[in-house]
């Protein structure tokens, strides 16, 4: 029997209620199938235990994540701690620490969840946003000069390797080739003479490779009105590590709202574990209340099991997240119930036992 062995860090706000319900789905699936077993072993890092310790996660934290098959998060965030301390401190160590270099999210309005667009249908919006996770505008590379005085200045460097864009662009050119999809490169070359032109030159090098694939390519803010105004032009999509942050902010706005976002942090060749997460935040304000969307902690479970090997388990938690959408019997109060936040868990279940 396989085991699969989840290192989980909860994190801080809502992020423990709404990983739980992940938890519950995968401990019920495995129960369901009998062909695999999964076991959790939780880390209570994030901004308490900075608070307690002056470290986000401790030193060798990398080292004790490694063995485990996955990465499962929550949220991460706490007024008193800033952001940058936060993020720097755990997501982006982790991110950077394991080469988790893609990030995969999906952009899909499910049957029966909210949209703010008129006369959209679900297949109109269905792509995956494959963002370059490991570089770009967030390497960390800069300076702050001559603080205090009034020469001060903050230099923020974007770094753009060769190696670094070849693989994110490579990656999304053999899934759009695999799933018979069109592929799409978001960038700024217009303005962004150096960074921008460059991605946009290997886009176009490696786009010789796949003679098969459909390309298009877009500057970003003509790509915001887009996946607005015609979000089923897109279907695969490659951006860099900034741009891809926001879009798919944008993305989630319009195919359910946050509550229904996921993300993975993937290192492809499987040298490091890979992290699954939700992509909203912490939400501190209403942590403890049981009024937390934890479907997209939950979705953040299928696309764990569809990089385990698991696709067909994958591929049944979303059909049972669109049949809890439709059903409208057990959603949160964000969603328009009035169903608490640990009750969501157990109806995913149920739908998966039908």
């Amino acid at each position: 029997m396989k085991h699969f062995n989840i290192a989980v860090i909860a994190g801080d706000g809502i992020g423990p209620e709404v990983i739980a319900e992940g938890k519950k789905v995968f401990s019920g699936i495995a129960e369901m199938d009998g062909g695999f077993s999964v076991s959790f072993e939780d880390f209570p890092w994030g901004c308490e235990y900075y608070l307690k310790t002056g470290e986000m996660m401790p030193t060798d934290g990398l080292d004790i994540l490694k063995p485990f098959d996955a990465i499962y998060l929550g949220a991460v965030g706490y007024p008193g701690v800033p952001d940058h301390v936060s993020l720097g401190g755990l997501l982006l160590q982790i991110r950077r620490g394991f080469d988790e270099y893609i990030n995969l999210r999906p952009v899909r309005l499910l049957k029966g969840a909210p949209c703010p667009l008129a006369n959209v249908l679900p297949d109109d919006i269905n792509m995956i946003v494959v963002r370059e996770n490991s570089e770009g505008e967030y390497a960390n590379v800069g300076a702050h000069l001559y603080p205090g005085t009034e020469r001060e200045m903050a230099l923020q460097t974007g770094v753009f390797s060769r190696h670094g864009c070849e693989r994110v662009i490579r990656y999304a050119y053999e899934l759009a080739r695999l799933e018979k999809r069109s592929l799409t490169s978001i960038s700024k070359g217009n303005a962004l003479r150096y960074s921008m032109v460059f991605w946009d030159e290997i886009f176009a090098e490696i786009g010789r490779e796949y003679p098969d694939v459909e390309t298009h390519s877009l500057l970003v803010d003509a790509a915001s009105m887009f996946f607005v105004k015609d979000p089923g032009r897109f279907e695969i999509v490659v951006t860099s590590n900034l741009f891809g942050d926001i879009l798919t902010d944008l993305g989630a706005a319009i195919a359910g709202g946050m509550g229904l976002a996921a993300g993975a942090n993937l290192n492809p060749e499987r040298k490091y574990p890979s992290m699954f997460e939700p992509i909203h935040g912490s939400a501190p304000d209403i942590a403890g209340q049981e009024t937390a969307n934890p479907l997209a902690s939950i979705w953040s479970i299928s696309q764990m099991l569809e990089f385990l090997h698991e696709q067909e388990w994958a591929e049944r938690i979303l059909s049972a997240i669109e049949t809890l959408l439709v059903e409208r019997r057990t959603l949160t109060p964000d969603l328009g119930g009035s169903a608490k936040t640990s009750e969501i868990g157990a109806a995913i279940l149920e739908i998966l036992e039908r």
